[in-house]
């Protein structure tokens, strides 16, 4: 008896297992977008933290380097931010059984 729960038990995590790597690969291709500088600078990436572009407005090419270095960091700041939510909620139904104070890394 107690062998055939052990068995079934190492089903459900393989198939957890399964699903989660199927959720994984999904948010390897959502695309979030962060802000700075009131949309005046924009990077977009992945939940998997692949930056794919980065916009800049033109009026910012004119003006200080030392500005547009930090709007740049805080919208890359703000997409991670993002892409952190989106993994949070993607993945959230898996640790949905586990015992309480337990959690899965995302």
């Amino acid at each position: 008896m107690m062998k055939g729960g052990l068995g079934g038990l190492m089903k459900q995590a393989q198939q957890m297992q399964a699903n989660m790597k199927k959720a994984q690969d999904e948010l390897a291709t959502i695309e979030v977008e962060g802000q700075a500088g009131s949309g005046m600078v924009k990077v977009t990436m992945t939940c998997a933290h692949e930056v794919r572009r980065v916009k800049l407005d033109d009026s910012l090419l004119s003006d200080d380097k030392e500005m547009l270095e930090d709007l740049i960091v805080a919208a890359l700041n703000d997409a991670v931010k993002q892409a952190a939510a989106t993994t949070k909620a993607k993945m959230s139904g898996f640790s949905a059984g586990l015992p309480p104070g337990m959690s899965l890394p995302f």
